[in-house]
This record gives structure tokens, C-alpha cells and sequence, in this order.
């Protein structure tokens, strides 16, 4: 036992010691920003305000009731830390480079700055942050009974740990004060708070000094040899495996979430940070100081079992077990460790949720009311300082609050993990947001609503006790009896641990709203816009992405909201680029985007919003702009994809390659046929030239008429090698983009019915029929007229030549379907084969009858001519058996309808040739 005076001295010194930290670190800073003061090491001693009470006290109880259970506490933090890559560097260059206030902040500005969901989450942090506050209170009041306790050890039996309310009161009334006066002394929550992240680095290192103080005493001195301590130890330290399960996967889950959507957490990890630098370090130092702080926590639960006495309490036995044994200087140093813990998150959890309800809740209606105070800017400074003071006051007191409803029953651990689970709710929304474009404030708002009534439900409202707000019979039967709604068993999921339940059913409720809302939903232009910032918050900004939200302000109005909020000095300081001529003018995209940013460091990215928006006479959201950017991160997005897709494209390049390797020897070996057949057609009539020039010059007692008829074998042979190269010329000209004649409209009637004459002649010397069936009518295409009727000649003269039918016969026919001219030309030959249809359109082949004359030149120049006017020439099986070659035309608009009589002598003219 300690005497009170004795205690409340050492604690009054303590808390000055406390003051004149935090009041050297707030003039430190002011003097040399960016010191030691925002050192990593600094920052990573202010996170480990994550180690309450809860692991000071609690986690030895939690040791000693379920084993290693009170691991996960620590190794879900642990695991968030380490992987800090994945998602905390993310979250926390967002809260730097976008100037978060909170929790509440992030959530609403990344969702369009909805303040209906800045107000959602801040309701729900305060009400799960209760619970907390709670905790931390039942802790300091029960270790200060304890060490002014006169009978020694406190157990059931010698003592009725009842809640003293009135030093739970005092003990909450201090706590305000210390909140306010080095949390809220300046309305700027961006700026650094030193002097409070100075005292909780101090308290950081009292409480893992003073744990394993009592640690090491209890291995080294308490047993004979440190192993000793474990000879009694119960079988769920023994054997750690029985405690995995469900509940273990849960507390890890709910631990790692805790870390990141505790308003405490997020204030010193997100909003307090300044450096990458910062958060590196953190990432190895916080799980190091996890590890430490809990090194001897099984040992001390273990002694605790061993050493008092029946019924003691397992969660003060860090403080019991010295008093027990009269270390009393031992006993003093681990109550301070527990002060610190409760002290420290009770002051920072106070001014991180007094700055969400006066930046979310109280700005909002303010506005909305009409009772911001608009005759000076100091008032309204004074009105914003004012309802954070006092919002401090109303979360303490909410805090004891539940604590007296409650009667502080339970273990330390079962408290926190209800706000644990209630500030989980936030975890869908964050994640969501900073990865998922579709996301929608509509989503969010269902999901975040949801997730809260089912906690509030399924856990938070029994956790009180079966008081006024839900009876025990309520919590025992359901409402109205319906045993599918009781809080602990909902739809009959009753064999559930009542917190893995809790978790289940609020995270699905949560989960599957944010999605299924927003998949049905739309986001707005601004929360587009808002979302591609967030998301792609690593990607180098340009100047552009000002150019998407057009707004129209004075500077004059701008600088006097400014001062209102900013003060006289930076709202000048905003302005001081404007020139002096110019700031009754309108101001730039850039001027009012910086003024709502630094409103935002001061009231919140919502409320800053509005209060720009009061000013603003026109706003506009370049949809195309937007649309421009989005389409930059989905190239970006895309890159990757890209690459993957290219990397499968070397992968069967090989192949590719194989197949091109194939097709230059089948080039060549074409190329090779072309130059023989070329050397062929030109030697023939080059040697008949030079045989008979030979004969004339070998032979002059030749006759005139020897002479002449060798001429004119010379002569003849000089034509057709002439026409020869002249086709060859034509096709090569025509190949280059070289048409040679003029084009223009014509009837393709015309060249058909030209065609069929000329080889009207042909057609009986072979004594084959040559018939007309169905005929295209008023039609034009574009194109040479001689040049069509050239290729239809050639079509129906290879149709009679190459005819070895017994009844030969050559149809011609011609239709327009859909703006395309079609003639075709089908015979009931012998036909060619499939493997041959696209080969006799080769330079110099002659189809399957290759001892017919001609050059092979015929098909290769009409399917050039045909392709040249925009066309195509075909070839495919007819149906009268032989092969069908069809050419097919763009029509360019109908032809003049010729008189009746003319009509009827062309077609009588054209059956008549049949």
C-alpha cells in the first residue's frame, strides 16, 4: 500500500512533468520547425499510443483467462506496419499531400466531400470511441484503488472493487483539461500538435519502461531461475494451439483495422506525419515496440496464477504482484505506466474526435442555421475553439457516461474490442475508396450505416447490461420474442463467439451495401474527380487537373472569408499575388482551389467546401476534362496490360517467325516460277526473231517472196513480244497506284453487253451456248468503262476455252443487292479445284488446263482492274457445276431510266445473242 497523499503527489508531479514537455515542444517547434520534434523515431513513440491501458492492464488478463489469445492484438498491427507498402503508405501520402483533418475527413472529401458522410463517421467514432474512453477510466480508477489499498493483495475476497464515480470524475475533469489546453489552442488541425506528440513519446517510454521493469522483476526475482516461473503454468499457455480458431482470425482482422480507423491512430499516424521517411522507420520500430512491450506479458499472467491469491483480479496484476511482494518503488513505477497509457489515448482520441464533430457536425448546422458568427474573424475563430473545447468535454463525458451505465463489468479486453469492432466499420469505405473508382458516396453512406445498426445491435447496446436503452429480455429472447432477432444469435447463428458475430454480420451488412449500392449508383463529376486523385495519388499531377472544376469568385470575397477563418496575415499571404488592381476582380481556378485547401486544414474538407461555395457565383465540372484524365489512368492501368499482351506476342514470335520463314520460301519459290515463265514467254518470240533474222542474213539468194514471208514472221513475233511487255508494264503500272485512265460513272450493263458480243463469235466457233439470265437495271459504278468490258471478256473467254463439257455452256447474269453491282460469269466445265482458286489469280498461271495458249497474265490484270475501281473479283464453285467467277462494284447512284422502245430492242438484241 502507498499512502494517497503520496500517490496524488506523484501524479500531480508527473502530469507537470507532462505539461512542461508538451508546452517546450510547442514553443520548439514554432522556433526550429522540422527538428527532433518530427523525428521518426518521435513519430513512431506516437503510434504506440496504440498500447493503452487495454495491453498495460488487460492484455496480462487476457493472458491469464484465454491464453495467447492477447497475441493478436499485437500481430495485427504488426502485420499492417510491416506490409506498409500495400495500403499505409497510400492512405498516408493521401492525408499528406490532400491535407486530412481526420478519419472522417479522408472518407467524405475522397466521396465528393458529402458532409452527410463526414457527420455518419464521426458519429460512429464517437460512439465507439466511448466504450474506449471507458476502459481507460475503469483502469485508472481500479490501479489507483489498488495501490492505496491498505490490505495488501485485492481480491474478491478482501475487497468490492466498486467504481469510485467521484475519482473516476476528477480523474475524467483533468483529462479535459489537459486535452484543451495543449490540443485545441489553435483552430489549424494541420498543424503539427509537438507538444502533445512530444508528451506521448514521453509517456510512450514510461509505459514500456515500466512493463518491463515489472517483466524482469518477475522472471529474475521472483522465482529462483526464470524458468521456474512457468513450472505451474496453465495448459492455454502451454499449448497456444487451442486458442487458434475463428476468434483468433477476428481479433487479428479487427486489431489491424483498429490500428489504421481509430481516430487516435489515424490523428498520429496519417494526420501528424510529414515524411515518407517517417513512416519507413515506423514500419520496422512500431512492431519492435509491439514485441517489447508485450515480451512479459505471458510471465506476469503466469506469477499472477501462481503467486495470489484466489479471485484476484487478473487484469491489475501488474500492479498486484509487486504490491504483494512490498515493491512498493516498483509497485509506484507500474501504476505510472498504467496512467500513461489511459492518460495519453484519453488526449489524443479527445481532440481527434473534437476536431471531426466541430469540422463535420457543428461548422455544418452552423452554416446550415445561419449562427456563425459574422462580425469578426476573431469570433468565428472563437466559435470554432469553442465548440472543440467543448466537444472534448462531451466525448469524456461520454466516455464515463458509459462507464457508469455499463457498471464498468467485464475484463478490459472485452471493452476495447467493442470499439474495435464498432471503428472497423470505417475499413470497407477506406479501402474501397483508395482503390475502387466505381465506389459511390451512395455506397459508402449504405454501407457505413448498415455496418453501424448491426454493431450498435448485435453488441455495442447489450454490452451495457440490460439497461433502459435494451432490456434483458430483449437481449435473452429478441425483440417481441423473435428468436431469429436476438442481438447475440441473429437469423440463428447461435453457436457464434458473440463478437466473432458481431464482426460477421456488420462487416456483410457493411460490405455488401458499399457494393451492391454502388454498383447500382452513379458517382458525381466531383467524387470522379476526387477519386482519381485519391487513387491515383503516386501519379505526378499536371497543371490540367486545376482546368476540371471551373469556378467564378471575387478575391475580395475570397480574402474575406479567409480572414474570417485564416486570420488577417495568411489570408494576405494567400492573396499576395494578386495584383492590388486586380482583387476586386474575379479570381483564378488556382486562387480558389488553394483558399478552400487551407479552409480545409482548419474546418474540414466539407465545410470548406461550403464555405467556398457561399462565395462562388458560378461552378462548372469539365465533364470532357474529367473524362480526359480518367482516360490517362486507364492507359496508365492499361500499360501493364499492355505489356503482358506483348510479352505473349514475343512468346509466339517464334512461331510467327516459322510461319514467315515458310512463306519467303514459298515467295521465292514463286518468284522463281515468275522469272521462268517471264524468260519462257519472252524467249519463244525472241527466238523466232533471231532464227529467221538468221535465215535473211545466212541466205541472200532468198526470193522476195521467202524474204518477205520471213519478215513478216519477224514482224508478227515483234507484236506479240511488244504486247507481251506492254501487259506486263500495264499490270506493274496498275500495281504501283498507277490507273491509266479516267474514271467516272458508267453503266456496267454496258461493258457486260460489249463483252458478250465480242465473244459471241468465239462462243459458236466452239459450238458452245453463251446465255444471258437475269440482268441488273438503272446502275451506275464508278470507274473505266473499256477497262470492265475488258475484264468481262476475259472472264467469259476463259469460260468458253477452258469448257471440256460435252454440253458446254456459259451463263451471264447481273444484279444489285444493298449498293453493290454484281456479274457473274458460270460455265459447267470441269471447274477448279478449292486449293487452286486463289493461285490462277497468280501472275502467269493458267488454272488446270495449263496447254491452252496465253500468257497466265489474264485473271492477275482483271483482279487488279476490279480491286483499282474499288472492287472485287472472285472465284467460287457454280452451281451448274464448273467454277464461278463473280465481280462485285460499289454503285454510286441509279442510271436514267431509258424509253420503253429502247429498252425492249436492248433486251431482244441481248437474247437474241444467246
Amino acid at each position: 500500500m502507498l499512502p494517497i497523499d503520496v500517490v496524488v503527489l506523484v501524479c500531480l508531479g508527473y502530469v507537470a512533468i507532462l505539461f512542461g514537455v508538451a508546452f517546450a515542444g510547442d514553443r520548439r517547434a514554432r522556433r526550429h520547425p522540422g527538428g527532433w520534434l518530427s523525428s521518426p523515431i518521435v513519430y513512431t513513440l506516437s503510434i504506440s499510443i496504440y498500447c493503452t491501458s487495454w495491453t498495460f492492464f488487460g492484455a496480462v488478463g487476457s493472458a491469464a483467462r484465454n491464453g495467447f489469445e492477447f497475441a493478436t492484438i499485437y500481430l495485427g498491427p504488426t502485420i499492417v506496419f510491416v506490409g506498409w507498402w500495400v495500403f499505409l503508405r497510400k492512405l498516408v501520402t493521401v492525408g499528406r499531400v490532400y491535407h486530412t483533418t481526420s478519419i472522417a475527413d479522408l472518407i467524405s472529401a475522397r466521396f465528393g466531400k458529402n458532409p452527410a458522410i463526414g457527420a455518419l463517421v464521426t458519429v460512429i467514432a464517437l460512439v465507439a470511441t466511448a466504450p474506449y474512453i471507458a476502459l481507460q477510466l475503469k483502469a485508472l480508477t481500479a490501479s489507483f484503488q489498488v495501490i492505496t489499498f491498505h490490505a495488501g493483495a485485492v481480491t474478491a475476497a478482501n475487497i468490492d472493487l466498486a467504481p469510485d464515480f467521484m475519482t473516476t470524475f476528477w480523474l475524467a475533469a483533468g483529462l479535459c483539461v489537459f486535452s484543451i489546453m495543449f490540443g485545441v489552442r489553435n483552430i489549424d488541425v494541420n498543424e503539427r500538435h509537438h507538444g502533445v506528440i512530444a508528451a506521448i513519446a514521453l509517456e510512450a517510454v514510461v509505459k514500456l519502461v515500466a512493463l518491463l521493469a515489472v517483466g524482469l522483476w518477475v522472471v529474475f526475482r521472483l522465482q529462483d531461475t526464470p524458468t521456474a516461473i512457468f513450472d505451474n503454468a496453465p495448459v492455454s499457455l502451454t499449448n497456444p494451439e487451442a486458442t487458434f480458431g475463428t476468434r483468433w482470425v477476428t481479433l487479428c482482422f479487427l486489431a489491424g483495422a483498429a490500428v489504421i480507423c481509430l481516430p487516435r491512430q489515424f490523428q498520429v499516424t496519417v494526420v501528424e506525419n510529414s515524411s515518407e521517411s517517417q513512416l519507413r522507420t515506423a514500419s520496422w520500430l512500431f512492431p519492435l515496440y509491439l514485441l517489447l512491450i508485450s515480451l512479459f506479458i505471458a510471465p506476469i499472467a503466469v506469477a499472477g496464477l501462481n503467486f495470489l491469491p484466489q479471485g484476484s483480479d487478473p487484469d491489475l496484476y501488474v500492479l498486484t504482484l509487486p504490491l504483494a511482494a512490498d515493491q512498493d518503488t516498483i509497485a509506484l513505477l507500474a501504476f505510472l505506466g498504467g496512467f500513461s497509457s489511459a492518460t495519453s489515448m484519453v488526449i489524443v482520441s479527445s481532440i481527434a474526435l473534437s476536431t471531426m464533430i466541430s469540422n463535420h457536425i457543428v461548422m455544418p448546422l452552423a452554416l446550415r442555421f445561419a449562427i456563425v458568427p459574422s462580425e469578426s474573424g476573431q469570433a468565428l475563430r472563437g466559435f470554432i475553439l469553442g465548440a472543440r473545447r467543448i466537444s472534448i468535454v462531451c466525448i469524456i463525458f461520454l466516455g464515463f457516461l458509459y462507464f457508469k451505465l455499463s457498471g464498468a463489468d467485464g475484463a478490459l479486453a472485452s471493452i476495447g474490442l467493442i470499439a474495435f469492432c464498432g471503428v472497423a466499420q470505417f475499413l470497407p469505405s477506406l479501402v474501397g475508396g483508395l482503390y475502387w473508382h466505381k465506389a459511390t458516396h451512395a455506397g459508402a453512406l449504405a454501407g457505413l450505416a448498415a455496418g453501424f445498426f448491426v454493431w450498435g445491435y448485435a453488441l455495442f447496446l447489450p454490452s451495457l447490461g440490460g439497461t433502459f436503452v435494451m432490456p434483458e429480455s430483449v437481449i435473452e429472447h429478441g425483440p417481441w420474442g423473435m428468436s431469429l432477432l436476438k442481438p447475440h444469435a441473429l437469423f440463428g447463428l447461435a453457436e457464434m463467439d458473440p463478437l466473432v458475430h458481431a464482426v460477421f454480420w456488420s462487416m456483410f451488412a457493411n460490405i455488401g451495401l458499399f457494393i451492391g449500392v454502388s454498383m447500382l449508383s452513379e458517382p458525381s463529376p466531383l467524387a470522379r474527380y476526387q477519386a482519381r486523385l485519391f487513387i491515383d495519388v503516386f501519379r505526378r499531377r499536371t497543371e490540367s487537373e486545376m482546368s476540371v472544376i471551373r469556378r467564378t469568385a471575387r478575391v475580395s470575397d475570397l480574402r474575406r472569408i479567409a480572414d474570417r477563418i485564416l486570420g488577417p496575415a495568411d489570408a494576405l499571404k494567400l492573396v499576395a499575388l494578386v495584383d492590388p488592381a486586380d482583387r476586386a476582380k474575379t479570381a483564378s481556378d488556382e486562387l480558389i482551389s488553394l483558399v478552400e485547401q487551407r479552409l480545409a486544414a482548419n474546418v474540414g474538407a466539407a465545410t470548406a467546401r461550403s464555405l467556398v461555395s457561399s462565395v462562388v457565383t458560378s461552378e462548372t465540372i469539365s465533364v470532357e476534362e474529367l473524362k480526359r484524365l480518367a482516360d490517362e489512368t486507364e492507359q496508365i492501368r492499361a500499360y501493364s496490360a499492355e505489356i503482358e499482351r506483348k510479352s505473349r506476342q514475343v512468346e509466339e514470335a517464334a512461331a510467327e517467325l516459322a510461319r514467315a520463314n515458310s512463306q519467303l520460301r514459298e515467295i521465292d519459290i514463286q518468284k522463281d516460277e515468275f522469272l521462268s515463265q517471264v524468260s519462257h514467254e519472252l524467249r519463244t518470240p525472241m527466238t523466232a526473231i533471231r532464227s529467221f533474222s538468221d535465215i535473211l542474213l545466212s541466205a541472200p539468194e532468198l526470193d522476195e517472196a521467202g524474204k518477205r514471208r520471213f519478215l513478216q514472221i519477224i514482224q508478227d513475233e515483234s507484236i506479240r513480244l511488244t504486247k507481251l511487255l506492254d501487259v506486263i508494264l500495264h499490270l506493274s503500272r496498275m500495281e504501283n497506284g498507277g490507273i491509266g485512265w479516267e474514271s467516272e460513272p458508267f453503266d456496267p450493263e454496258s461493258a457486260l453487253d460489249l463483252a458478250m458480243a465480242s465473244c459471241e463469235v468465239l462462243a459458236r466457233s466452239q459450238g458452245i451456248a453463251l446465255k444471258r439470265t437475269k440482268r441488273a437495271r438503272q446502275v451506275l459504278v464508278e470507274g473505266n468503262r473499256d477497262q470492265l468490258a475488258q475484264v468481262f471478256i476475259n472472264l467469259i473467254s476463259n469460260a468458253i476455252k477452258y469448257n471440256t463439257s460435252k454440253a458446254p455452256l456459259v451463263t451471264v447474269s447481273s444484279a444489285t443487292h444493298n449498293g453493290v453491282y454484281r456479274a457473274c460469269v458460270d460455265d459447267n466445265g470441269s471447274g477448279i479445284l478449292k486449293s487452286d482458286r486463289e493461285r490462277v489469280f497468280l501472275k502467269f498461271s493458267r488454272g488446270p488446263m495449263p496447254q491452252q495458249a496465253g500468257t497466265g497474265l489474264g485473271l492477275a490484270i482483271s483482279r487488279q482492274i476490279v480491286e483499282t475501281m474499288g472492287g472485287a473479283l472472285s472465284l467460287c464453285e457454280s452451281r451448274l457445276g464448273g467454277a464461278k467467277f463473280t465481280v462485285a462494284l460499289k454503285t454510286v447512284r441509279a442510271a436514267p431510266k431509258l424509253p420503253p422502245a429502247e429498252a425492249t430492242q436492248r433486251d431482244a438484241a441481248l437474247h437474241g445473242s444467246g
